[in-house]
Protein backbone atom coordinates (compact mmCIF):
# COMPACT_ATOMS: atom_id res chain seq x y z
CA UNK A 1 0.00 0.00 0.00
CA UNK A 2 2.17 2.49 1.59
CA UNK A 3 4.54 2.52 -2.12
CA UNK A 4 1.32 3.66 -4.15
CA UNK A 5 0.62 6.50 -1.70
CA UNK A 6 3.00 9.13 -3.78
CA UNK A 7 1.23 8.28 -6.73
CA UNK A 8 -2.38 8.84 -4.69
CA UNK A 9 -1.02 12.26 -4.11
CA UNK A 10 0.30 12.92 -7.28
CA UNK A 11 -3.21 12.32 -8.32
CA UNK A 12 -4.90 14.04 -5.47
CA UNK A 13 -2.54 17.39 -5.94
CA UNK A 14 -2.95 17.42 -9.81
CA UNK A 15 -6.98 17.79 -9.48
CA UNK A 16 -7.11 19.74 -6.41
CA UNK A 17 -9.04 17.60 -4.51
CA UNK A 18 -7.93 17.43 -0.56
CA UNK A 19 -8.14 13.52 -0.03
CA UNK A 20 -6.91 11.36 3.41
CA UNK A 21 -6.91 7.48 4.03
CA UNK A 22 -9.67 6.81 6.30
CA UNK A 23 -10.76 3.40 8.54
CA UNK A 24 -9.05 0.62 9.05
CA UNK A 25 -6.15 0.97 6.93
CA UNK A 26 -5.28 3.60 8.96
CA UNK A 27 -6.06 1.84 12.21
CA UNK A 28 -4.12 -1.38 11.07
CA UNK A 29 -1.06 0.47 10.26
CA UNK A 30 -0.93 1.89 13.67
CA UNK A 31 -1.19 -1.80 15.32
CA UNK A 32 1.42 -2.89 13.08
CA UNK A 33 -1.45 -5.39 11.24
CA UNK A 34 -1.33 -5.77 7.58
CA UNK A 35 -3.63 -4.27 5.17
CA UNK A 36 -4.76 -4.19 2.17
CA UNK A 37 -8.43 -2.25 1.96
CA UNK A 38 -7.66 1.06 1.76
CA UNK A 39 -10.59 3.19 1.82
CA UNK A 40 -10.01 6.71 0.83
CA UNK A 41 -12.41 10.39 1.44
CA UNK A 42 -12.05 13.17 -0.52
CA UNK A 43 -13.64 16.26 0.47
CA UNK A 44 -15.40 18.76 -2.22
CA UNK A 45 -17.11 18.01 -5.01
CA UNK A 46 -19.64 15.60 -5.26
CA UNK A 47 -17.52 13.78 -7.81
CA UNK A 48 -13.98 14.46 -6.61
CA UNK A 49 -13.87 10.93 -5.48
CA UNK A 50 -14.92 9.54 -9.20
CA UNK A 51 -12.30 11.69 -10.77
CA UNK A 52 -9.23 10.66 -8.68
CA UNK A 53 -10.24 7.21 -8.75
CA UNK A 54 -9.63 7.41 -12.30
CA UNK A 55 -6.59 9.93 -12.86
CA UNK A 56 -5.28 7.17 -9.65
CA UNK A 57 -5.70 4.19 -11.70
CA UNK A 58 -4.04 5.84 -14.18
CA UNK A 59 -1.08 6.45 -12.76
CA UNK A 60 -0.70 3.44 -10.65
CA UNK A 61 -1.35 1.39 -14.45
CA UNK A 62 -4.15 -0.40 -12.77
CA UNK A 63 -7.73 -1.26 -14.92
CA UNK A 64 -10.19 1.78 -15.49
CA UNK A 65 -12.06 1.72 -11.83
CA UNK A 66 -15.39 0.35 -10.95
CA UNK A 67 -17.96 3.45 -11.00
CA UNK A 68 -20.48 4.01 -8.51
CA UNK A 69 -21.95 7.87 -9.73
CA UNK A 70 -25.44 7.41 -7.91
CA UNK A 71 -23.18 6.56 -4.76
CA UNK A 72 -20.53 8.96 -5.47
CA UNK A 73 -17.76 6.41 -5.26
CA UNK A 74 -14.99 4.12 -6.67
CA UNK A 75 -13.07 1.18 -6.60
CA UNK A 76 -9.35 0.35 -7.84
CA UNK A 77 -7.97 -2.57 -7.87
CA UNK A 78 -3.96 -2.35 -7.67
CA UNK A 79 -1.96 -5.50 -7.42
CA UNK A 80 -3.15 -7.05 -3.71
CA UNK A 81 -4.38 -3.89 -2.74
CA UNK A 82 -7.79 -2.47 -3.09
CA UNK A 83 -8.57 0.97 -2.78
CA UNK A 84 -12.04 2.25 -2.40
CA UNK A 85 -12.70 5.98 -2.92
CA UNK A 86 -15.56 7.87 -1.53
CA UNK A 87 -16.70 11.71 -1.36
CA UNK A 88 -16.79 13.01 2.43
CA UNK A 89 -20.44 12.49 3.15
CA UNK A 90 -22.82 13.07 6.10
CA UNK A 91 -26.48 10.90 6.67
CA UNK A 92 -29.45 11.17 8.55
CA UNK A 93 -32.14 9.18 9.24
CA UNK A 94 -35.14 9.33 9.72
CA UNK A 95 -37.55 6.93 12.18
CA UNK A 96 -39.55 5.47 9.91
CA UNK A 97 -36.81 4.61 7.13
CA UNK A 98 -34.02 2.25 7.24
CA UNK A 99 -32.06 4.92 3.99
CA UNK A 100 -30.34 7.68 5.12
CA UNK A 101 -30.34 11.26 3.74
CA UNK A 102 -26.59 11.87 2.39
CA UNK A 103 -25.33 15.43 1.90
CA UNK A 104 -21.78 16.76 0.97
CA UNK A 105 -19.88 16.96 4.14
CA UNK A 106 -16.66 18.14 5.54
CA UNK A 107 -13.74 15.63 6.82
CA UNK A 108 -14.76 16.45 10.49
CA UNK A 109 -18.64 15.97 9.78
CA UNK A 110 -17.19 12.19 8.17
CA UNK A 111 -15.50 10.53 10.36
CA UNK A 112 -18.80 11.41 12.99
CA UNK A 113 -21.19 9.20 10.89
CA UNK A 114 -18.36 6.29 11.57
CA UNK A 115 -18.80 3.02 13.66
CA UNK A 116 -15.92 3.48 16.29
CA UNK A 117 -13.41 6.25 17.35
CA UNK A 118 -10.44 3.78 15.79
CA UNK A 119 -12.17 3.59 12.77
CA UNK A 120 -12.44 7.00 12.20
CA UNK A 121 -8.93 8.03 12.48
CA UNK A 122 -7.79 10.25 9.60
CA UNK A 123 -4.17 10.06 7.77
CA UNK A 124 -2.90 12.83 5.17
CA UNK A 125 -1.09 11.17 1.47
CA UNK A 126 2.43 12.96 3.66
CA UNK A 127 1.92 10.03 6.80
CA UNK A 128 0.35 12.32 9.35
CA UNK A 129 -2.19 11.01 11.42
CA UNK A 130 -5.20 13.10 12.15
CA UNK A 131 -7.90 12.52 15.44
CA UNK A 132 -10.81 14.27 15.75
CA UNK A 133 -12.94 11.84 17.67
CA UNK A 134 -10.26 10.37 20.22
CA UNK A 135 -9.13 7.44 18.31
CA UNK A 136 -6.07 7.38 19.36
CA UNK A 137 -6.91 7.84 23.29
CA UNK A 138 -9.30 4.82 22.40
CA UNK A 139 -6.68 2.65 20.84
CA UNK A 140 -3.70 3.08 23.22
CA UNK A 141 -6.61 1.56 26.10
CA UNK A 142 -7.67 -1.25 23.42
CA UNK A 143 -11.19 -0.15 23.71
CA UNK A 144 -14.12 0.33 21.07
CA UNK A 145 -16.44 3.34 21.09
CA UNK A 146 -18.77 4.89 19.06
CA UNK A 147 -17.90 8.97 17.67
CA UNK A 148 -20.99 9.99 18.86
CA UNK A 149 -23.61 8.64 21.11
CA UNK A 150 -23.44 4.80 20.50
CA UNK A 151 -27.25 4.49 20.57
CA UNK A 152 -27.33 6.64 17.63
CA UNK A 153 -24.82 4.63 16.08
CA UNK A 154 -26.49 1.15 16.58
CA UNK A 155 -29.99 2.97 15.11
CA UNK A 156 -28.31 4.15 12.11
CA UNK A 157 -26.95 0.46 11.02
CA UNK A 158 -27.81 -2.33 13.94
CA UNK A 159 -25.06 -4.26 11.66
CA UNK A 160 -22.21 -1.98 14.13
CA UNK A 161 -23.70 -4.24 17.21
CA UNK A 162 -21.81 -7.49 15.23
CA UNK A 163 -19.10 -5.88 14.45
CA UNK A 164 -18.20 -4.46 17.48
CA UNK A 165 -17.96 -8.22 18.70
CA UNK A 166 -15.78 -8.86 15.48
CA UNK A 167 -13.90 -5.84 15.97
CA UNK A 168 -13.56 -7.33 19.88
CA UNK A 169 -12.08 -10.03 19.27
CA UNK A 170 -9.57 -9.67 16.25
CA UNK A 171 -8.12 -6.48 17.89
CA UNK A 172 -8.59 -7.78 21.44
CA UNK A 173 -9.99 -4.95 22.34
CA UNK A 174 -12.91 -4.60 24.98
CA UNK A 175 -15.91 -2.23 24.07
CA UNK A 176 -16.88 0.27 26.11
CA UNK A 177 -19.69 0.20 28.61
CA UNK A 178 -21.78 2.81 27.08
CA UNK A 179 -21.75 0.73 23.65
CA UNK A 180 -22.32 -2.44 25.42
CA UNK A 181 -25.84 -0.84 27.01
CA UNK A 182 -26.80 0.23 23.86
CA UNK A 183 -26.43 -3.02 22.48
CA UNK A 184 -28.45 -4.53 24.96
CA UNK A 185 -30.99 -2.38 25.02
CA UNK A 186 -31.48 -2.62 20.83
CA UNK A 187 -30.54 -6.36 20.37
CA UNK A 188 -33.85 -6.36 18.74
CA UNK A 189 -32.74 -4.44 15.74
CA UNK A 190 -30.65 -7.42 14.53
CA UNK A 191 -33.29 -9.33 13.58
CA UNK A 192 -34.72 -9.43 9.83
CA UNK A 193 -36.01 -7.19 7.91
CA UNK A 194 -33.82 -4.63 10.03
CA UNK A 195 -30.57 -6.80 9.13
CA UNK A 196 -30.35 -9.51 6.20
CA UNK A 197 -29.07 -12.68 6.89
CA UNK A 198 -26.74 -12.77 4.81
CA UNK A 199 -24.95 -9.35 6.79
CA UNK A 200 -25.47 -11.30 9.40
CA UNK A 201 -24.10 -14.30 8.61
CA UNK A 202 -20.95 -12.74 7.34
CA UNK A 203 -20.37 -11.21 10.62
CA UNK A 204 -20.77 -14.71 12.29
CA UNK A 205 -18.46 -15.95 10.16
CA UNK A 206 -15.69 -13.40 10.70
CA UNK A 207 -16.26 -14.22 14.41
CA UNK A 208 -15.80 -17.95 14.58
CA UNK A 209 -12.51 -17.78 12.10
CA UNK A 210 -10.90 -14.92 14.45
CA UNK A 211 -8.09 -15.91 16.92
CA UNK A 212 -10.54 -16.18 19.72
CA UNK A 213 -14.28 -17.67 18.59
CA UNK A 214 -15.06 -18.54 22.20
CA UNK A 215 -14.83 -14.93 23.38
CA UNK A 216 -16.93 -13.78 20.40
CA UNK A 217 -19.72 -16.13 21.22
CA UNK A 218 -19.32 -14.90 24.82
CA UNK A 219 -19.71 -11.37 24.18
CA UNK A 220 -22.41 -12.21 21.93
CA UNK A 221 -24.12 -13.67 25.21
CA UNK A 222 -22.79 -10.67 27.56
CA UNK A 223 -25.37 -8.41 24.99
CA UNK A 224 -28.32 -10.72 24.45
CA UNK A 225 -27.50 -10.81 20.65
CA UNK A 226 -26.74 -14.51 21.04
CA UNK A 227 -30.66 -15.20 21.13
CA UNK A 228 -31.12 -13.20 18.50
CA UNK A 229 -28.68 -14.69 16.11
CA UNK A 230 -27.79 -18.03 17.64
CA UNK A 231 -30.88 -19.09 19.35
CA UNK A 232 -30.04 -22.87 19.27
CA UNK A 233 -27.17 -22.22 21.08
CA UNK A 234 -28.78 -19.93 23.79
CA UNK A 235 -31.13 -22.60 24.56
CA UNK A 236 -27.93 -24.57 25.57
CA UNK A 237 -27.70 -22.16 28.67
CA UNK A 238 -28.47 -23.96 32.45
CA UNK A 239 -28.63 -27.08 30.59
CA UNK A 240 -26.38 -29.90 32.85
CA UNK A 241 -25.07 -32.88 31.77
CA UNK A 242 -23.70 -36.41 33.95
CA UNK A 243 -20.37 -37.28 34.97
CA UNK A 244 -18.67 -37.96 31.71
CA UNK A 245 -19.13 -34.35 30.93
CA UNK A 246 -16.92 -31.02 32.77
CA UNK A 247 -19.30 -28.50 32.15
CA UNK A 248 -23.22 -27.77 31.25
CA UNK A 249 -24.07 -27.62 27.70
CA UNK A 250 -23.67 -24.28 26.97
CA UNK A 251 -19.48 -23.90 28.21
CA UNK A 252 -19.00 -27.61 26.85
CA UNK A 253 -19.90 -25.85 23.47
CA UNK A 254 -17.71 -22.82 23.42
CA UNK A 255 -14.87 -25.11 24.73
CA UNK A 256 -15.23 -27.43 21.78
CA UNK A 257 -15.39 -24.45 19.36
CA UNK A 258 -11.80 -22.71 20.88
CA UNK A 259 -10.87 -26.50 20.34
CA UNK A 260 -10.42 -27.14 16.70
CA UNK A 261 -8.81 -25.29 14.41
CA UNK A 262 -9.54 -22.15 12.70
CA UNK A 263 -11.72 -24.07 9.66
CA UNK A 264 -15.20 -22.71 8.88
CA UNK A 265 -16.85 -25.84 8.53
CA UNK A 266 -15.41 -27.06 11.73
CA UNK A 267 -15.84 -24.36 13.89
CA UNK A 268 -19.82 -24.66 12.74
CA UNK A 269 -20.09 -28.19 13.50
CA UNK A 270 -18.94 -27.60 16.64
CA UNK A 271 -21.24 -24.84 16.87
CA UNK A 272 -24.41 -26.86 16.51
CA UNK A 273 -23.06 -30.15 17.21
CA UNK A 274 -24.78 -30.50 20.63
CA UNK A 275 -27.27 -27.79 20.27
CA UNK A 276 -30.49 -30.79 20.10
CA UNK A 277 -29.66 -31.66 23.70
CA UNK A 278 -31.85 -29.20 25.38
CA UNK A 279 -35.01 -30.88 23.58
CA UNK A 280 -33.34 -34.96 24.59
CA UNK A 281 -32.54 -34.02 28.55
CA UNK A 282 -33.97 -37.19 30.09
CA UNK A 283 -33.36 -35.33 33.67
CA UNK A 284 -30.46 -38.12 34.72
CA UNK A 285 -27.95 -36.18 32.34
CA UNK A 286 -28.64 -38.54 29.50
CA UNK A 287 -29.31 -37.11 25.73
CA UNK A 288 -30.24 -40.00 23.54
CA UNK A 289 -30.67 -39.27 19.92
CA UNK A 290 -29.30 -35.56 20.47
CA UNK A 291 -27.04 -36.02 17.34
CA UNK A 292 -29.57 -36.37 14.96
CA UNK A 293 -31.52 -33.51 16.79
CA UNK A 294 -28.65 -31.75 16.72
CA UNK A 295 -28.07 -32.11 12.76
CA UNK A 296 -31.53 -31.61 12.07
CA UNK A 297 -31.77 -28.20 14.20
CA UNK A 298 -28.10 -27.42 12.05
CA UNK A 299 -29.39 -28.14 8.83
CA UNK A 300 -32.61 -24.99 9.71
CA UNK A 301 -30.36 -22.70 11.42
CA UNK A 302 -27.95 -22.71 8.55
CA UNK A 303 -30.62 -22.03 5.83
CA UNK A 304 -31.87 -19.43 7.81
CA UNK A 305 -28.18 -17.67 7.78
CA UNK A 306 -28.06 -18.08 4.25
CA UNK A 307 -24.73 -20.53 4.04
CA UNK A 308 -24.58 -22.49 1.47
CA UNK A 309 -26.54 -26.33 0.67
CA UNK A 310 -23.00 -27.72 0.23
CA UNK A 311 -21.47 -26.04 3.45
CA UNK A 312 -24.82 -26.61 5.07
CA UNK A 313 -24.29 -30.64 4.36
CA UNK A 314 -20.83 -30.91 5.42
CA UNK A 315 -21.46 -29.32 8.77
CA UNK A 316 -24.78 -31.93 9.16
CA UNK A 317 -22.72 -35.46 8.12
CA UNK A 318 -20.28 -33.97 10.82
CA UNK A 319 -22.68 -33.03 13.48
CA UNK A 320 -24.94 -36.26 12.90
CA UNK A 321 -21.63 -39.00 13.28
CA UNK A 322 -19.65 -37.07 15.74
CA UNK A 323 -20.93 -39.26 18.38
CA UNK A 324 -19.37 -42.43 16.59
CA UNK A 325 -16.03 -41.99 17.41
CA UNK A 326 -16.77 -41.05 21.09
CA UNK A 327 -18.64 -44.50 21.34
CA UNK A 328 -16.09 -46.78 19.85
CA UNK A 329 -14.69 -50.03 21.56
CA UNK A 330 -11.80 -51.82 20.33
CA UNK A 331 -14.13 -54.92 20.03
CA UNK A 332 -15.31 -53.34 16.63
CA UNK A 333 -14.70 -55.33 13.88
CA UNK A 334 -13.76 -53.67 10.77
CA UNK A 335 -17.00 -53.70 8.61
CA UNK A 336 -17.88 -51.08 11.53
CA UNK A 337 -15.06 -48.77 10.61
CA UNK A 338 -15.23 -49.56 7.02
CA UNK A 339 -18.79 -48.09 7.49
CA UNK A 340 -17.48 -44.92 9.27
CA UNK A 341 -14.99 -44.56 6.12
CA UNK A 342 -18.13 -44.42 3.84
CA UNK A 343 -20.33 -42.18 5.96
CA UNK A 344 -17.93 -39.53 6.38
CA UNK A 345 -16.47 -39.49 3.27
CA UNK A 346 -13.66 -36.77 2.82
CA UNK A 347 -14.91 -35.42 6.24
CA UNK A 348 -13.35 -38.07 8.10
CA UNK A 349 -10.27 -36.01 9.31
CA UNK A 350 -12.43 -33.59 10.31
CA UNK A 351 -14.59 -35.51 11.77
CA UNK A 352 -11.80 -37.19 14.05
CA UNK A 353 -10.49 -33.69 14.81
CA UNK A 354 -14.02 -32.75 16.30
CA UNK A 355 -14.25 -35.61 18.03
CA UNK A 356 -10.71 -34.98 19.84
CA UNK A 357 -12.06 -31.45 21.18
CA UNK A 358 -15.23 -32.81 21.67
CA UNK A 359 -13.65 -35.39 24.43
CA UNK A 360 -10.53 -32.41 25.45
CA UNK A 361 -13.86 -30.32 26.31
CA UNK A 362 -15.58 -33.71 28.21
CA UNK A 363 -14.50 -35.76 31.22
CA UNK A 364 -13.89 -39.00 28.42
CA UNK A 365 -12.34 -41.44 30.51
CA UNK A 366 -10.50 -43.48 27.32
CA UNK A 367 -8.92 -40.65 25.07
CA UNK A 368 -6.23 -43.40 23.92
CA UNK A 369 -9.21 -45.37 22.47
CA UNK A 370 -9.39 -42.43 19.91
CA UNK A 371 -5.63 -42.42 19.01
CA UNK A 372 -6.78 -46.74 18.49
CA UNK A 373 -9.59 -45.73 16.08
CA UNK A 374 -7.52 -43.48 13.92
CA UNK A 375 -4.77 -46.22 13.91
CA UNK A 376 -7.12 -48.92 12.89
CA UNK A 377 -9.13 -46.46 10.43
CA UNK A 378 -5.48 -45.68 8.42
CA UNK A 379 -5.33 -49.17 8.34
CA UNK A 380 -8.56 -50.18 6.83
CA UNK A 381 -8.20 -47.67 3.91
CA UNK A 382 -4.71 -49.06 3.02
CA UNK A 383 -5.49 -52.52 3.24
CA UNK A 384 -8.39 -52.58 1.87
CA UNK A 385 -9.69 -49.82 -0.24
CA UNK A 386 -11.68 -51.81 -2.90
CA UNK A 387 -14.23 -52.40 -0.15
CA UNK A 388 -14.65 -48.78 0.61
CA UNK A 389 -14.82 -47.94 -3.00
CA UNK A 390 -18.67 -47.36 -5.21
CA UNK A 391 -20.24 -50.57 -6.03
CA UNK A 392 -19.14 -52.25 -8.96
CA UNK A 393 -23.13 -52.50 -10.03
CA UNK A 394 -25.92 -49.90 -9.68
CA UNK A 395 -29.75 -49.60 -9.88
CA UNK A 396 -29.80 -50.83 -13.74
CA UNK A 397 -28.10 -54.21 -12.99
CA UNK A 398 -30.30 -54.79 -9.58
CA UNK A 399 -33.43 -53.96 -11.87
CA UNK A 400 -32.61 -56.46 -14.79
CA UNK A 401 -30.94 -59.19 -12.58
CA UNK A 402 -34.05 -59.49 -10.36
CA UNK A 403 -36.37 -58.36 -13.05
CA UNK A 404 -37.83 -55.57 -10.81
CA UNK A 405 -39.49 -52.00 -11.94
CA UNK A 406 -37.62 -48.38 -10.19
CA UNK A 407 -38.54 -48.20 -6.66
CA UNK A 408 -37.32 -48.25 -3.04
CA UNK A 409 -37.16 -52.29 -3.51
CA UNK A 410 -33.91 -51.61 -5.81
CA UNK A 411 -32.64 -49.24 -3.27
CA UNK A 412 -32.82 -51.78 -0.60
CA UNK A 413 -31.16 -54.43 -2.44
CA UNK A 414 -28.11 -52.31 -3.09
CA UNK A 415 -27.81 -50.90 0.58
CA UNK A 416 -27.96 -54.33 1.71
CA UNK A 417 -24.73 -55.50 -0.94
CA UNK A 418 -23.40 -52.32 0.34
CA UNK A 419 -23.63 -53.97 3.88
CA UNK A 420 -21.95 -57.21 2.72
CA UNK A 421 -19.37 -55.52 0.82
CA UNK A 422 -18.52 -53.69 4.03
CA UNK A 423 -18.72 -56.13 6.68
CA UNK A 424 -16.35 -58.25 4.58
CA UNK A 425 -18.79 -61.53 3.74
CA UNK A 426 -18.31 -60.71 0.03
CA UNK A 427 -15.79 -59.49 -1.89
CA UNK A 428 -16.43 -56.01 -4.15
CA UNK A 429 -16.62 -58.01 -7.04
CA UNK A 430 -18.64 -57.23 -9.82
CA UNK A 431 -19.43 -61.20 -11.00
CA UNK A 432 -20.22 -62.12 -7.45
CA UNK A 433 -22.41 -59.15 -6.71
CA UNK A 434 -24.75 -59.91 -10.11
CA UNK A 435 -24.77 -63.46 -9.06
CA UNK A 436 -26.14 -62.43 -5.60
CA UNK A 437 -28.66 -60.49 -7.43
CA UNK A 438 -29.81 -63.60 -9.29
CA UNK A 439 -30.08 -65.54 -6.11
CA UNK A 440 -32.45 -62.74 -4.37
CA UNK A 441 -34.59 -62.53 -7.31
CA UNK A 442 -36.31 -65.66 -6.02
CA UNK A 443 -35.78 -64.73 -2.28
CA UNK A 444 -34.20 -61.65 -1.11
CA UNK A 445 -33.47 -61.83 2.82
CA UNK A 446 -33.82 -59.38 5.69
CA UNK A 447 -29.68 -58.43 6.15
CA UNK A 448 -28.63 -56.61 9.24
CA UNK A 449 -25.01 -55.94 9.69
CA UNK A 450 -23.20 -57.98 12.26
CA UNK A 451 -21.02 -55.13 14.18
CA UNK A 452 -22.51 -51.67 13.13
CA UNK A 453 -21.73 -49.04 15.37
CA UNK A 454 -24.34 -47.70 18.08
Amino acid sequence: MNELLPLLKQAADGLGLRARLVGGCVRDELLGRPCHDVDVVVEGPTDGALRLAVRFAELAGAPPPALFPRFGTAHVVVGADEFEFVSARAESYSPDSRKPDVRPATLAEDVRRRDFTVNALLRTLDGDVVDLVGGLADMEARVLRTPVDPYRTVNDDPLRMLRAVRFGVQLDFELAPELLEAMRAMRERARPPQLSAERVRDELVKMLLSPDPRRALELLDATGLLEVVLPELAACKGVQQNEHHLYPVFEHTLAVVAGVPADLTLRLAALFHDVGKPSTADGAGHFYGHEDVSASMARVALRRLRFSDRQADDVVTLVELHMVPMRYRSDWGNGSLRRLVRAAGPLLGSLMVLARADAGASAHPDREQHHELERRLAAVQVVEPARLAPLPVNGHDVMRECDLPPGPRVGRMLKQLQELVLDGRVPPDRDVLLGLLGVWAHSFPDYLPADEPT
